[in-house]
């Protein structure tokens, strides 16, 4: 059991960086290949079967009836085309097919006769200077993965996820590999939630970044209530993050609780660490929903105050203006007989009033604090 043990180790790697993943493909084809297919290798005791020569899925299907082990197919967005002899060779499902194709599959867990279908969505964080309105937070990939007796097949979808270095942590290891196609449904579903949780992390920097700019003092010249964008559009990052870890919940409970023939009893032990990482990541994406609330609410709340304080300087202000103009009204009537109209010291006595009322008024509203 030194091998259990040592799980982790093998399938846990340091977090993951945030950063795009460059040259993730292997390269080298068989022109018989179909060009979806990015890696394909038999496995026998846990060890990768070395050949002359890049395999073909159906030349590794052969290996694997003759001499045993696994084969692992990995395919990058094949065709229907591409696929369909890859489907056919297996025998998979013709739903899970269709989904494997068309992908933009909510995460979940299928059984059918003699495989397992997963679909998990990868999460990638997009690194930026300064989360505007219009940032992208969060890039989204597929990963489905078919697991059966003697073989394992992923496809994925998208630009993110890539799975070559996770397969050569696995090919380090041949006492893991050597538990079967359940190991490495264990080790990519322990991967992607490795990277929620990164993701996470990341995210709470930039709502705790929005939160502070929210709540301090107005900076000179930048108008309050202009960061409703910038949280709404990290709300909605946040949405798309929820909607890739809500639904994997149950499919992590299933794999970890329930027994299956094809999943090794061994390695299911494990899938509830998967399932109790993944609940706490979804505790923290509920959480974040939450606070944006709060935060947006506290941020158009800042903004009706700022209002009704602009309000209340114009209304002051509009008092203290209507004391000369009442004035200037009044005397400029064409009547002949008015008060102090030919008095000397008339004018300079009408302007020290009016001069004094409005400053009383102003005082008055400053005390107030309408100004």
């Amino acid at each position: 059991m030194s091998m259990i043990r040592d799980l982790r180790a093998v399938v846990r790697p340091s977090r993951p960086s945030l950063r795009k993943d460059s040259g993730t493909y292997d390269t080298t084809r068989d022109p018989a290949t179909p060009s979806a297919v990015v890696d394909c290798a038999v496995y026998r005791d846990g060890v990768r079967v070395e050949s002359q020569k890049a395999l073909s899925p159906h030349e590794a299907m052969r290996l694997v009836r003759r001499d045993g082990g696994f084969v692992w197919i990995g395919l990058h967005e094949p065709t229907e085309a591409e696929f369909a002899d890859i489907a056919s060779e297996f025998g998979l499902h013709p739903l899970a097919v269709e989904d494997a194709v068309q992908a933009h599959q909510r995460p979940k867990l299928e059984r059918y006769d003699d495989s397992l279908f997963t679909v998990f969505k990868t999460i990638h964080y997009v690194e930026h200077d300064r989360l505007t309105a219009n940032s992208e937070l969060v890039e989204t990939g597929e990963v489905m993965c078919f697991t059966g007796r003697d073989f394992f097949i992923t496809v994925r979808h998208g630009g993110q996820g890539s799975l070559r270095a996770l397969r050569h942590r696995l090919q380090d290891d041949p006492e893991l590999l050597a538990k079967g196609p359940s190991a490495v449904l264990h080790a990519i579903a322990d991967h992607v939630v490795d990277g929620y949780i990164a993701v996470a992390d990341a995210v709470q920097d930039d709502i705790d970044e929005v939160e502070t700019e929210v709540f301090s003092p107005g900076r000179k010249g930048t108008p309050r209530g202009t960061d409703a964008g910038r949280i709404y559009q990290l709300k909605r990052e946040v949405l798309e993050f929820k909607r890739a870890v809500a639904p994997l919940l149950r499919p992590m409970l299933l794999l970890s609780e329930r027994p299956m023939r094809l999943v090794d009893p061994d390695i299911q032990k494990y899938f509830r660490d998967v399932a109790d990482h993944l609940a706490r990541v979804h505790e923290q994406v509920v959480g974040f929903d939450e606070l944006l609330n709060s935060i947006l609410q506290a941020n158009l709340a800042q903004a009706s105050v700022a209002q009704n304080e602009d309000m209340r300087k114009i209304t002051a202000w509009a008092a203290i203006i209507a004391v000369p103009t009442m004035v200037c009204g009044v005397y400029g009537m064409n009547f002949s007989y008015m008060p102090e109209l030919h008095w000397k010291y008339g004018y300079p006595v009408i302007m020290g009033v009016t001069v004094a009322i409005c400053l009383g008024i102003h005082r008055t509203l400053k005390r107030n604090g309408w100004l």
